[in-house]
Parts: C-alpha cells; sequence; structure tokens
C-alpha cells in the first residue's frame, strides 16, 4: 500500500472508472473491489443473488486498494461509490478521512479481529501473517520446523530466507513482531530495524514482493523460509509443492480484506446489506477454499480439510491485530529508513 502522498497521481485517472452520478441509475449500487479471481467469484457467487432479491443492479468496479482508495479522493463530496472492499491498512486510512459510513446490523458473533471502532467495516476474511517452509528439505536436513520469529534469524539459513519488503504488508508484519518481542511497539520500531539489519540480512536471499517470484525461488531450491500469509501459503500448497505455514509461537498477524459502506447523502441502506452479503456462510467457505481466508464469523462451520492453514477458531481468536492508526502515519518514514538501512 502506497502512502497518500502517491495516490494523488492517479486520481484523475481513477475518475474515468466509475460513471457519473447522473448517468447511474437509481436502482444501481456501485462495489469497488479487488480485480482478477476475487472480481470472478462477486460477479459469479454473489452478485446474481445479491440483485435479484434485493431489485438492484451491481456495477463492480475493479482495482486494488490502492486504486479503490484513490478513487475515494478523487471523488470526495460527490462519491459514486457505493461499497468499497480493500486492505486493512487503506481502509483504516479511509476511515481517517472520513469515506467510511457505519455497517448496520453486524452479527454479533464476529472475531474481535474483524471489527472496526464504531462499526464503519468490517473484515470480511481473515489471513494470518506467519513463516512458509520447505517441509522435504527441512525433513531431509534433520531439521525441525520453525516456530517462532526468531527463527529468521538463525545462521543456518543463511541467504535461504525471503522476505517481502516493508511496503508489502508481509514484510512490515514481521518488522513490527520482531519489534515487539524486543520491547518495541507500532509506536517505536527501533529494535525491529536493528535485528533485520544486524542478524537477519546475512540470511535474506531476496527481498521479493511478488508473489510468483516467491513461489519461483522456492520450486528452484535457493529458498527454504519465507515470511508470508496463509493465504498464499494454502495456495501454493495445493499446487502439490511440499510447504507449510506456521503461526509463530509469539504470534500470527492479522490481514484483513475489509469492506465499507460509503458515507454520502442519501446513501443506499443495500451497501450494508451487500456487506452483509459476504458474510453469509456459503460465501465465507467459497472464499476459505479458493482463497484461504478465514471466516470473520466464530460459527461458520469449517470442513477439517479446509482448515489445515487458515484463521479459524484458537487460530484466528490468537491473531495479533497491529495499530494501523500509527502505521499509516509513519510508514512513509520507515519505508525510507528501509531502504537506507535494511534492503540496500
Amino acid at each position: 500500500m502506497k502512502s497518500l502522498s502517491l495516490l494523488t497521481a492517479v486520481s484523475i485517472a481513477a475518475l474515468a472508472t466509475v460513471p457519473s452520478a447522473a448517468s447511474a441509475q437509481q436502482k444501481t449500487l456501485y462495489v469497488a473491489g479487488y480485480g482478477g479471481s476475487y472480481e470472478k467469484t462477486i460477479r459469479d457467487e454473489v452478485i446474481p443473488a445479491f440483485e435479484q432479491a434485493n431489485g438492484v443492479k451491481v456495477e463492480y468496479v475493479a482495482g486494488n486498494s490502492t486504486d479503490t482508495l484513490a478513487k475515494l479522493q478523487a471523488q470526495k463530496g460527490n462519491q459514486q461509490i457505493d461499497v468499497a472492499i480493500v486492505d486493512d491498512g487503506p481502509m483504516y486510512q479511509a476511515i481517517q478521512l472520513g469515506f467510511c459510513g457505519k455497517v448496520d446490523g453486524l452479527p454479533a458473533d464476529l472475531y474481535d479481529a474483524a471489527r472496526f471502532k464504531d462499526d464503519r467495516a468490517i473484515g470480511t476474511g481473515l489471513v494470518a501473517t506467519g513463516l512458509m517452509y520447505n517441509t522435504k528439505v527441512f525433513a531431509e536436513k534433520g531439521w525441525a520446523p520453525p516456530t517462532s520469529w526468531n527463527d529468521l534469524r538463525d545462521p543456518k539459513y543463511q541467504k535461504q530466507v525471503v522476505i517481502p519488503p516493508i511496503n508489502n504488508t508481509y514484510g512490515l508484519h514481521a518488522l513490527l513482531m520482531l519489534a515487539k518481542m524486543n520491547g518495541g511497539s507500532e509506536a517505536n520500531v527501533d529494535a525491529g530495524f536493528r535485528i533485520f539489519k544486524d542478524e537477519i540480512n546475512s540470511n535474506v536471499l531476496a527481498y521479493e514482493p511478488s508473489p510468483g517470484k516467491m513461489t519461483e525461488l522456492f520450486q528452484s531450491g535457493q529458498a527454504v523460509l519465507a515470511v508470508w500469509g496463509s493465504g498464499r501459503v494454502q495456495s501454493f500448497a495445493y499446487t502439490g509443492f511440499p510447504v507449510d505455514f506456521v503461526y509463530p509461537k509469539e504470534g500470527a498477524v492479522t490481514l484483513l480484506t475489509t469492506a465499507c459502506p460509503i458515507a454520502k447523502p442519501n446513501a443506499s441502506p443495500l451497501a450494508s446489506s451487500f456487506i452483509k452479503a459476504l458474510l453469509e456462510p456459503k460465501i465465507q467457505l467459497v472464499m476459505l477454499k479458493d482463497y484461504g481466508y478465514g471466516p470473520a464469523l466464530k460459527t461458520v462451520a469449517v470442513p477439517p480439510e479446509l482448515s489445515k492453514m487458515a484463521p479459524v477458531g484458537e487460530r484466528a481468536a490468537k491473531l495479533y491485530t497491529a495499530d494501523w492508526s500509527i502505521i499509516n502515519d509513519k510508514r512513509e518514514e520507515w519505508t525510507k529508513r528501509w531502504n537506507r538501512e535494511v534492503e540496500r
């Protein structure tokens, strides 16, 4: 996710992707969310039934979280979007900027990790940031599976570790956890930077943001240990490659897909209804199967074959939720420091 100062460059171009209010029909709901396979799932599994049940036409506007936040900024005071679906970091920015209304009638059985203050948004799927390792290589070498964020510091993994940089949420979470484990917090990440610079850097093969390149480095045998998300690891394991996901004993970190109704005059009550449609058990299980998103609701019955890696049950309840109100203010500063001290 980019800082707000970087979003303005795409704001004007983003306007063209959403029809103007004048051209919008009265019974049209505009939903802005992720593209790719996620968009296909929403179009196939959610939109047809919602349109039929509510007598409304849903227009889906695809884009990543940065794109959607840029649209909201560009349309400030004249919002065409009714529902925004973005990652948790950008969602905290959207709330801070006043773009999100209140989600009406939220279910009572939400995991705490899926809740936002004053119900201004909701987590619709839970992902955990933790560790991925090559089970075949570890078995061949007689290594015990990793159990801790401190395993990233173990010299036996020299030039065999892959970590996304901190402008990627997975890398940022690793920095925060190492700081937190050593007396720091979101307000003081000095310990995390020190450990990366002095103890982890020599183990790192690449600070790699691309999911495709991450899997390539494992498939080639160059990397055996990584920081990654439970959903990504599940998808990789489904290909048959011998990897597993580890919830570090100090805690895995929450990463959410989130949704909020956009605050505007005469906002449609169907915005909250659409968000709640994403919480239907059938849809929650589709998202779990296809993307590894743990259900946001405690009462969704998860088949055992789908619960191996995803944050469900006790694992979901124990996730650490970072304080994005501090992170978003510091992120640009941290990224510059990272480039200066760590990833040189």
